[in-house]
C-alpha cells in the first residue's frame, strides 16, 4: 500500500506527535499536584526518563500511550500501511520499556505504569479513582503496579 501523503507532509504530521505533556500525562500531573504531591518531570538521570518522578517516595509514574507502547487493548491497532515498520518500531519501544522498568526496580525505585486506556475509551476508570490509586501507591509499599482500562 502506497502512502497517500508526501514525505514532507508525513514529516510534518509526525513532528507534531508529542512525547511529553500529553493529555493523559497532564490529567495525572494536574490531579496529583492538586492533591499536594510534588514531582520532577522527565528526569534524564533515571533509566527510561520517567514521566513523573517523586524523589521523596522513591517512586516513578510512567504514563504510556496504548499505540506507541503496544498495549494489548482495544485502543491499539497496528496500521495497515507500512505494518512491518510499525511492528518493528513498537516492539523496540516495548523492549526499551522493559529494560527501563527492570533498571528502575534494580535501582530501588517503585514503578507505577498507567496506560492511556484507563483514562480514555470504553474501559476508562473515573479520574478521581485513578488519582486515588496513584496516591495509595505513592504512600504504600508496593514495588510495581500497572493500571489499565482492561477489566
Amino acid at each position: 500500500m502506497v502512502d497517500v501523503l508526501t514525505e514532507a507532509q508525513r514529516q510534518l504530521n509526525m513532528s507534531r506527535i508529542r512525547g511529553r505533556d500529553t493529555k493523559p500525562e497532564m490529567l495525572i500531573r494536574r490531579g496529583l499536584h492538586a492533591r499536594g504531591f510534588r514531582y520532577r518531570l522527565q528526569d534524564r538521570s533515571l533509566p527510561g526518563r520517567p514521566d513523573l518522578v517523586f524523589p521523596r517516595y522513591k517512586t516513578v509514574i510512567l504514563v504510556h500511550g496504548c499505540f506507541w507502547h503496544g498495549h494489548d487493548c482495544p485502543m491499539f491497532r497496528l496500521p495497515a500501511t507500512r505494518s512491518e515498520f510499525w511492528a518493528e518500531k513498537i516492539v523496540a519501544n516495548q523492549r526499551r520499556d522493559t529494560i527501563a522498568h527492570e533498571a528502575l526496580l534494580s535501582l530501588g525505585w517503585r514503578v507505577l505504569t498507567i496506560w492511556e486506556c484507563c483514562l480514555r475509551g470504553k474501559g476508562r476508570i473515573p479520574i478521581n479513582k485513578v488519582l486515588d490509586i496513584c496516591v495509595n501507591f505513592l504512600q504504600e509499599g508496593e514495588t510495581a503496579k500497572t493500571l489499565s482500562g482492561m477489566r
